[in-house]
């Protein structure tokens, strides 16, 4: 095995960064300096929330900040919380899906503990979109975007405050990213914690939300019945947590974790029972963040200091191991950006190329997270791949250990018995059959297929163009669409939707009628992880800035060839592509608002969709 897949990407090692950074040992000092000799909890972690409330009674600052504790004293702050590290907790609670049901919860919990630590929370929510709940519809162009009006939420909430300590939660799949961003962006002190997932619903704990959009198709294709829709619209979703496979939301909560910016079982514990309750694990996820934050704001532990190139190296090798959603290519590399950590969609490429897919996780195969719980959670994974070479285990994590020691008492050996992670000597599928990035005439900057080790090496059909995907669906669902067809949606992208939406729908339509073996869909837009079949997303540069999607014609012929890396369109002359370029006309989707702003502020999905810029 080879040692680190990263090392060849990376070059050079790069320099320690285990030492804390000078402004965080700058802020850390003046902060001990400032602090009174009343105690653990008046001077342990106050590194920032002094310019907000004053440094100690009868200082020329408490004078000065008189107004502001007075308007604190009116949410309850008694004297001693003046002296005591401010700690924001961003929690995207909402009761509009059940990713998010129980956030609220969770944030209770986390209080209660940075009280206990001699800490004062200062919680505040942020937007939420469920993509389950606005696929294929307008909504749905909220959904990346609120990834970064989320990150922009929390940025400004802590920051304001000048809080001490930051723990972010997130649930349903842009909370994600949106919850880590800013503490990358800012260098802040803080930890992230998942929500957790679903259980599986129905009779027989086979069932999710994909389940139901696949049945829509099934249903159009008369495959199944009404009151068989019905039923599996009511059993699909059995309580609180996110889609329970290897989806885009436990993709992401796993790479919190491998990055080191989440408790090590964090991804792993399920959001609730089947009775309603949040889980015990799961509350005890909550003390535990709560624990590593004060070790880091103990220790001057600083989020950068943890997400180094090594660590994206190590996320990249375990959500490629797990079988995650290609939604991890755009989050990684906007991470990496916040991170000021260079990494390029093609190192992206080719540090997952050479692992292998040992998950065996829905979409593409039988189990969900909470299986992968069962045998001990990503731990486990994460240990196979470190001892046989695949991971960094000298990276620093939130616990303040490193990865190897986090992971020290974990058997060497995968569990016995157990098919749900498969070995390396045997795994579902060899290295290079997962995430792939392709390129071509059709995608110059690249385009996202998600193989799951299918044994697809080439594809070529005809050309079926659509402006929107509602046009995709209705051609599906009326029968038009048919085998060995490449259904190309585009004007989907990050600008041209605005918001690149998912394409789940159509995915899910064409898995159920039957077809997602046999008819590719290639867009600009992206896939839910939920997605599988033949879907190649991300396409840049996308059809609203002209890239040549935005050339296409019905019946062109498309060759995908997975061997080559190549997408492309055949048998068109530099001329034709010429003539197509100077008659086009792009369409312009309306925008207003937000959209409007993020139409002008984003960057291509190759860049990960990001809206802020480099410093």
């Amino acid at each position: 095995m080879r040692r680190c897949v990263g090392s060849n990407v990376a070059g050079k090692r790069e320099k320690s960064r285990l030492q804390p950074s000078l402004r965080s040992f700058t802020l850390r000092a003046t902060a001990e300096a400032q602090a009174t000799s009343g105690g653990a909890a008046e001077t342990s972690g106050r590194v920032r929330s002094a310019a907000l409330v004053g440094s100690k009674p009868g200082s020329p600052d408490w004078i000065k900040r008189t107004a502001a504790r007075a308007m604190l004293r009116a949410v309850r702050f008694k004297d001693e919380d003046f002296l005591k590290p401010l700690v924001t907790v961003s929690c995207p609670y909402t009761n509009a899906t059940p990713c998010n049901d129980h956030m609220d919860e969770l944030a209770r919990v986390i209080a209660e503990r940075i009280e206990k630590r001699g800490g004062k929370p200062l919680l505040h929510g942020t937007p939420v979109v469920s993509d389950g709940e606005t696929m294929g519809t307008p909504g749905m162009r909220y959904s990346l975007v609120s990834r970064d009006l989320i990150a922009d939420c929390i940025e400004c909430q802590h920051e304001a405050y000048m809080a001490d300590g930051l723990i972010t939660l997130g649930g349903c799949d842009k909370t994600i990213p949106g919850a880590i961003m800013p503490l990358l962006r800012n260098d802040s002190i803080g930890v992230f914690l998942y929500g957790g997932s679903i259980l599986p619903g129905g009779p027989e704990r086979n069932l999710d939300v994909i389940s139901a959009f696949e049945a829509i198709g099934a249903r159009s294709a008369n495959r199944i019945t009404d009151e068989q829709l019905f039923e599996i619209e009511k059993s699909a979703c059995p309580g609180a947590g996110a889609c329970a496979g290897a989806f885009t939301a436990n993709t992401m909560a796993t790479i919190a974790v491998a990055l080191g910016l989440a408790v090590p079982y964090s991804a792993g514990h399920v959001a609730s029972t089947y009775e309603g309750k949040v889980t015990e694990n799961k509350k005890q996820d909550c003390r535990d963040t709560v624990d590593a934050l004060f070790t880091c704001l103990e220790r001057g532990i600083t989020a950068r200091q943890i997400a180094t190139r090594k660590a994206f190296e190590n996320a990249i090798v375990v959500a490629m191991a797990l079988g995650g959603s290609t939604n991890a290519v755009l989050h990684v590399l906007a991470l990496a950006h916040e991170a000021q950590v260079p990494l390029s969609i093609d190192e992206f490429h080719e540090i997952g190329s050479q692992v292998p897919l040992l998950g065996q996780f829905r979409p593409f195969s039988k189990y969900v997270m909470a299986d992968l719980d069962r045998i001990g959670g990503v731990p486990v994974l994460m240990k196979h791949l470190l001892v046989n070479g695949f991971l960094h285990g000298d990276c620093l994590t939130c616990t303040g250990k490193t990865l190897e020691e986090n992971l020290a008492d974990i058997p060497d050996q995968l569990p016995a018995g157990q098919d749900v992670i498969l070995p390396l000597d045997k795994p579902y599928a060899p290295p290079g059959r997962h995430i792939l990035v392709l390129k071509g005439n059709l995608a110059p900057e690249g385009a996202v297929i998600k193989l799951s080790g299918k044994g697809l090496r080439r594809h070529q059909g005809p050309a079926r163009v659509f402006d929107s995907e509602s046009a995709a669906i209705d051609a599906i669902l009326a029968g038009r669409i048919h085998k060995g067809d490449v259904l190309v949606i585009r004007y989907e992208g990050p600008a041209g939707a605005p918001g690149c939406p998912e394409m789940l729908s159509p995915s899910a339509a064409l898995v159920g009628q039957g077809l997602g073996s046999d008819v590719a869909l290639v867009t600009d837009g992206r896939f839910s992880g939920g997605s599988h079949g033949i879907m190649i997303g991300h396409v840049c540069p996308e059809a609203y800035v002209g890239g040549p999607i935005a050339l296409l014609e019905e019946g062109d012929e498309i060759v995908i060839d997975i061997d080559a890396l190549t997408i492309n369109v055949a048998g068109l002359s530099s001329t034709e592509w010429e003539r197509r370029k100077a008659n086009w006309k792009p369409v312009l989707k309306p925008a207003h608002g937000l959209l409007a702003k993020y139409r002008m502020l984003v960057q291509p999905a190759s860049r990960g969709a990001i809206t802020t810029q480099a410093e």
